[in-house]
């Protein structure tokens, strides 16, 4: 009976001490934006190694032999079985489904680009369209025409959209937009975006098309303005060079380079490589 109140005593000291420890494990693990499911997981294990410290000090227990050793080893196991299945059930679990989902999405991308043609194909109109456009504005300009008017077609009407290729290609790169899920860090159109990354609305006005491939391929090529804390974290990942095929990049980048909105106030690109 005397070792009963210095038990108490050593789990209310031991105790508190492991909390403390659990409660700097996992500020320390939010604070340094570390998944829900790994600031619980710091905190578990400062509370296992509370209980072992304390079972340490524990007095010891009379020997038991025959039947009752099997049964308490039984019980044992029986509570151990649990708490780890109890345990492993309030952690996220992956759905099979949902991976396959994703998978379906980039295999879908992959068709889709099959069946309209090749991506370097409508490159190719797409710039030959543009060499044109640009030529029928200089001629403008020699016969005193207003420069920043828009082409003329031969039967004098503006056209109204962009050629066939360029809008294909920029069809496409929506599509990778949806798929490569940018949408989770970036807000377009006042959608999407956790505050990761910058909104891309008027990123057409700051960074020409290969300053925007060269961005996706390596992200620390530049850093947007107000944005040093997530660029010094690499919240953008470096990873869409594998991901990704040239075609896609570059029906990504043509996407991109659309988005021309002066009303947002897209932060200002600096280059640091």
């Amino acid at each position: 009976m005397v070792e009963q109140p210095s038990l108490i005593k050593n789990i209310l000291k031991k105790g508190t001490i492991g909390l403390v420890i659990g409660g700097i494990l996992m500020g320390t693990s939010i604070a340094l934006n570390f998944p829900v499911v790994f600031q619980w997981m710091f905190f578990a294990y400062a509370m296992l190694g509370t209980a072992v410290f304390i079972l340490l000090d524990a007095p010891s227990i009379k020997p038991i032999a025959g039947v009752k050793a099997v049964l308490g080893l039984l019980v044992f196991y029986g509570i151990l079985s649990v708490a780890y299945i109890t345990g492993a059930s309030l952690w996220p679990q992956y759905d099979p489904e949902d991976e396959k989902g994703k998978i379906e999405k980039l295999l879908k991308a992959r068709r889709t680009a099959s069946e309209q043609g090749k991506a370097e194909e409508l490159l190719a109109r797409a710039k030959a369209l543009s060499e044109k456009a640009d030529a029928i504005m200089q001629r403008l300009q020699a016969v005193g025409g207003s420069g920043g008017g828009a082409p003329v077609a031969a039967d004098g009407e503006k056209p109204s959209g962009p050629p066939a290729a360029a809008g294909d290609l920029v069809a496409l790169g929506k599509e990778q937009w949806n798929l490569q899920e940018c949408y989770n860090c970036h807000k377009l159109h006042g959608e999407g975006g956790k505050k990761r990354g910058p909104e891309l609305d008027n990123v057409g006005n700051l960074l020409k098309s290969d300053e925007l491939r060269e961005k996706i391929l390596d992200p620390r090529s530049w850093m947007a303005e107000g944005f040093e804390k997530e660029y010094e974290k690499k919240k953008m990942p470096d990873k869409y060079k594998e991901l990704m095929t040239d075609q896609e990049i570059d029906a990504l980048v043509a996407f991109l380079a659309t988005l021309k909105d002066p009303a947002v106030n897209t932060p200002k690109p600096i280059k640091k490589k």
